[in-house]
């Protein structure tokens, strides 16, 4: 009991810990990578612009904005408190969330033509877009058809996506590190590689929290329910041949 009861007080403290983690990297890329696409002039854009196409610029500023706000309303989103003491608070920052990934896909889309980081980065960035709005497409369905669960899962995916903007980042500094010890790796290498692991590693990470954090203990309770009128079948089965022995 007591060795169950310290289980579960770990492992809800781990959960905050990584909870409280994402947030603040989640808050800090945001208020790091948003602010320069608010003063309107290209020169401080942090990506390289294409200088005859005035619609890249302006890409990425729609970008950035929704970008960011999604940012910071997805960690809330996975908060069971809020949840379940605002329902329509979490209704309204969902609303929020998908139309901002909505406008900040067709943004991304635009931006990701115009890019010039290389053909592979164009790639991911195209693969990562169609990701974002499929999942969040179908999370949207599942709440719609009732499904909480399933609309975790999907919800999961798609975060995991959205925190691609900060892995991207944590991955170009470990390059950038690794390219100070060797001058002849091009930032183009570093940038590319980046940009795919940002984009794979969020995936194998989302797909194992929702197998051991949302899947498994689900199994476990089904396996519980399903085994629970067993029992009591076994012990009504029973109960005749004790009454007979003992008459």
């Amino acid at each position: 009991m007591t060795t169950t009861s310290l289980s579960r007080t770990a492992r809800r403290r781990w959960w905050w810990a990584l909870w409280g983690l994402m947030a603040v990297l989640a808050v800090g890329i945001a208020a790091y990578a948003v602010p320069p696409y608010l003063t309107g002039d290209p020169a401080d854009s942090a990506l390289p612009l294409r200088p005859d196409v005035a619609l890249h610029y302006l890409s990425l500023v729609v970008h950035a904005v929704p970008g960011g706000l999604v940012l910071i309303i997805g960690p809330l989103q996975f908060m069971t408190r809020l949840r379940v003491s605002n329902p329509k608070v979490h209704r309204v920052l969902g609303r929020i969330y998908m139309i901002s990934i909505v406008a900040g896909s067709i943004a991304a889309i635009v931006a990701a033509t115009y890019s010039l980081d290389g053909f592979p980065s164009q790639v991911a960035f195209y693969l990562l877009t169609a990701a974002w709005l499929y999942t969040v497409g179908k999370a949207y369905q599942a709440i719609r058809r009732g499904e909480v669960q399933l609309h975790r899962i999907w919800m999961i995916r798609n975060y995991a996506l959205t925190f691609a903007a900060v892995t991207l980042r944590i991955y170009l500094i470990i390059g950038m590190a690794v390219r100070a010890s060797v001058p002849e790796l091009a930032f183009e290498d570093v940038y590319t590689t980046s940009v795919w692991a940002s984009i794979l590693i969020n995936a194998v990470v989302a797909e194992y929290f929702i197998i051991h954090r949302t899947l498994m203990p689900l199994a476990r309770r089904r396996q519980r329910h399903d085994s629970a009128p067993a029992a009591q079948n076994i012990e009504e089965d029973a109960a005749p041949i004790h009454a007979e022995k003992k008459g």
